[in-house]
């Protein structure tokens, strides 16, 4: 008989292919499931193996013979021990026995026969090889163990990283970089590494993935002018006050605020109360001209902040507008594009306004209101999607308190279950 071990996804795929291999006259013999291998097994179907036999007269020997030298277990090796002995109490009976019967009839004395002879071989050479067998078990328990550690040490990968990935889910990290962290981490993990270990490696290549934080920088010569674009809603207005503060009240550096958001009167008065207070200029722009204009008049200052009308991110008409706006300054003055979001958006809509912007100008990521979420999976799903910097997070509403640069390090931590 041809035995042959088969491996397929399923039982019929696996059967399907001993068929195809071997004829359809295959016997199965057995199936079971077959663990995948690597520590990520248990986020990968198992598979099924499948053992199929095929008679031909030609194997029967070969195939007792294979049979002979599988190694028996202690159970099996202990009934062939007690077998043998009752078979050979039972042969030397029927041998007496015989001889017996041969000096009653002959009354010849008695010798040593040929199947005496057979008989005793036989007997030692199965005492022999059950002493071999059992003395290759008394050597397996330390492999066994070994292997048991090794099964456990396994084991705990497999729980630590299917608690990393569910970490990441309830962060709302999107289920694609979810996957591509915990798929580098099996790439590069040693079965011998302890948990804290693995956490250490995810750690530190999560925060080079988020990179370091970049802000406004001045510009080498006149002013810098920055740019602040994004849907409605999201505070960009309170985020520009925050910076014009932090730059000229803690900083002394001298700011001009510009609005081009003539949508909204209420934005522009917003806007030029902050003005007020740090008595800082304030003008409101309603076209290229101006904007270049204030540039001009304001060459000896560092930062001319710009705030622009929010709008959605499929209205072409004011994007087109704004795009304008932004490129008016090429080749007159350096300029930065920050695209402010919200931290409770939704990841799918984040994408759609991400991608509206980029096809304006390079920009750099401001995200707010990060008090008013506890997940901030979104700060790295949009920071991969767009490869986009990262520069500043706001958690609140005063001016200008409730605005830092973003911290990697204790958003990773966070990402990963840290408090």
């Amino acid at each position: 008989m041809i035995i042959k071990k088969f491996t397929g996804k399923d039982e019929n795929t696996a059967l399907s292919m001993a068929k195809n291999e071997l004829g359809v006259g295959v016997v199965v013999m057995n199936v079971r499931n077959v663990k995948r291998k690597g520590i990520l097994r248990l986020f990968k179907p198992q598979m099924v193996e499948v053992t199929v036999g095929l008679e031909e007269e030609q194997d029967r020997i070969r195939a007792i013979e294979e049979e002979a030298k599988r190694p028996p277990t202690d159970e099996e090796m202990r009934n062939q021990l007690k077998e043998a002995i009752i078979q050979g109490a039972k042969e030397k009976e029927r041998i007496a026995s015989a001889r017996e019967e041969r000096r009653a009839v002959y009354t010849e004395p008695a010798s040593v026969t040929q199947e005496e002879v057979q008989l005793k071989e036989r007997l030692d050479s199965i005492q022999n090889l059950i002493e071999q067998q059992i003395q290759d078990k008394k050597a397996e328990p330390a492999a066994e163990r070994m292997s048991e550690e090794e099964e456990t040490k396994d084991n705990e990968h497999v729980r630590f990283i299917k608690l990393l990935y569910n970490t990441m889910l309830e962060n709302e990290v999107n289920e694609q970089y979810a996957n591509l962290i915990v798929d580098d981490l099996d790439r590069h993990a040693k079965a011998d590494m302890p948990i804290d270990a693995l956490l250490a490696n995810v750690y530190q290549k999560t925060i080079l993935r988020f990179g370091e934080p970049s802000g406004i920088a001045p510009a080498k010569k006149g002013p810098k002018v920055v740019f602040f674009v994004g849907p409605t809603g999201v505070g960009k207005t309170t985020t520009i006050a925050k910076l014009a503060s932090k730059f000229h009240v803690e900083s002394g550096k001298k700011i001009v605020l510009l609005t081009a958001d003539t949508y909204r009167i209420a934005a522009a008065e917003q806007l030029k109360t902050y003005a007020n207070i740090m008595e800082v200029p304030f003008h409101i722009i309603y076209n290229q001209e101006e904007l270049l204009d204030a540039i001009g008049r304001y060459s000896d200052h560092d930062y001319i902040l710009v705030d622009t009308a929010g709008h959605s991110h499929r209205n072409e008409l004011q994007r087109d507008e704004m795009n304008a706006l932004v490129h008016c300054v090429d080749g007159k003055a350096e300029k930065e594009v920050y695209l402010v979001v919200s931290a409770t958006t939704k990841y799918s809509d984040l994408v759609n306004i991400a991608e509206a912007y980029q096809k304006m100008d390079t920009y750099k990521i401001i995200f707010t209101k990060l008090d008013e979420t506890d997940c901030y999976g979104n700060l790295l799903n949009l920071k991969l999607h767009t490869g986009a910097e990262l520069s500043y997070v706001t958690c609140g509403q005063n001016v200008p308190d409730d605005i830092e640069s973003f911290n990697p390090q204790r958003t990773v931590k966070s990402l990963l279950g840290g408090k």
